[in-house]
């Protein structure tokens, strides 16, 4: 099959989740064309099997903002139009579907099947906006086929715009075969030289992940025991998150690495995860970690209890809870048995459930239904 992707490529969940399905579909054999704006930050490159077009971001003096969705969506009929692609497949709603939309029409008669995948900010934000909740609504309503990452996000959906056509929940994954617990007493070494506990945090930095709240978190282990804090990720709030770190007076133990490579090496490293974020729709860093053995602490929010079982294989706690969240943690790196014992389970529990080798032929069905039911509508026309 061949197919094309679009979406963020950047380090949100949206685009490492949209970079990965290209990737794991070109193991299997798809030819994939990632269609976006710069090179998706994951994306291989050397595999023949996965091609890149830059849609252009147009500067023009006319317009104060790049009518970026316009020359996206003319890029994406350019690829349709010269790899022959099967389906499109663009992931979060804006203004990713409004292009594929827009593609579609400019590509009649010919049919140009499309598939929305919803991943949380495009629908609980950006979506309903008043601004936006009309076109984001049609846009789905028009697409060819609509997923959703986890059951609450299409509850979210159904509630915000009153959609009443099907969404198949497909949710996020993880390739266990990858992201596997492999130490490395070098890096170890480097980030906790006295053989401290790793406590880790891995996002975008948007106000949305609180990571105030994982300083803060940190702070209270801190006064408890000693331990380091790795900090990977870039945005907005790392520069208000040193400072707090400065102010808590564990600047030296909160090590800030910025966007990185190699997250599945780096993630093996760590004894506990934090995710203290406002709102996840998914929770995919936190998957990462599970697959990687590492008990994760996280808000009891959106789809997070649809990956985390509370007191099993991590723990859930509320928003801004950060008392309870340091308490957990402290207990969990006071006794590294019971640490070890709950990252065992939580990579138990991602294979059972979120497994690149379950879930991608979730998508490859998912692709043939969507594609059968596009071309015999045209037929019957």
């Amino acid at each position: 099959m061949r197919i094309g992707i679009t979406g963020y490529p950047t380090y949100g969940g949206s685009g490492v989740v949209a970079t990965e399905l290209g990737q794991e579909l070109a193991a299997r054999g798809h030819e994939v064309h990632f269609i976006t704006y710069a090179p998706p930050i994951r994306m291989n490159a050397s595999d023949p099997r996965i091609h890149f077009h830059q849609a252009e971001v147009v500067s023009y003096p006319l317009f104060d903002h790049s009518p970026y969705t316009l020359s996206l969506a003319v890029k994406m009929l350019e690829v349709f139009e010269k790899e022959a692609l099967d389906i499109l497949h663009v992931h979060y709603a804006i203004p990713h579907s409004v292009s594929a939309m827009l593609a579609r029409q400019m590509a009649a008669p010919r049919r140009l099947p499309f598939i929305t995948t919803l991943h949380g900010t495009d629908i609980t934000l950006v979506g309903n906006n008043p601004n936006f909740l009309p076109i984001t609504r049609y846009s789905i309503e028009q697409s060819d086929g609509v997923t959703s990452i986890s059951r609450y996000l299409l509850r979210q959906t159904i509630k915000e715009f009153g959609i009443k056509r099907p969404i198949e929940v497909i949710p996020n994954f993880v390739n266990c075969d990858l992201y596997v617990r492999k130490p490395d007493p070098k890096l170890r070494a480097e980030w906790a030289p006295d053989g401290e506990p790793i406590l880790m945090h891995l996002s975008n930095f948007r106000p949305v992940k609180r990571i105030l709240d994982a300083i803060e978190i940190f702070a209270k282990v801190r006064e408890k025991m000693p331990a380091k804090l790795v900090m990977i990720g870039d945005g907005p709030d790392r520069e208000p998150a040193e400072a707090l770190a400065r102010t808590r007076g564990v600047e030296k133990d909160v090590l800030f690495l910025g966007k990185q490579n190699g997250i599945k090496e780096k993630l093996g490293q760590a004894d506990l995860f934090l995710l203290p974020s406002q709102l996840e729709s998914f929770g995919l860093a936190a998957l990462e970690a599970m697959a990687c053995e590492v008990p994760v602490i996280a808000t009891n929010v959106g789809g997070v209890p649809e990956v985390i079982e509370h007191g099993v294989d991590g723990y859930l706690v509320e928003p801004g809870d950060v008392k309870t969240a340091a308490k957990y943690a402290i207990d969990l790196l006071s006794r590294p048995d019971r640490g070890r014992e709950m990252g065992h389970l939580a990579r138990i529990n991602a294979k059972k459930k979120f497994c690149a080798n379950d879930v991608i032929p979730m998508y490859e069905n998912y692709y043939e239904q969507v594609l059968a039911s596009a071309y015999s509508a045209k037929a019957a026309r």
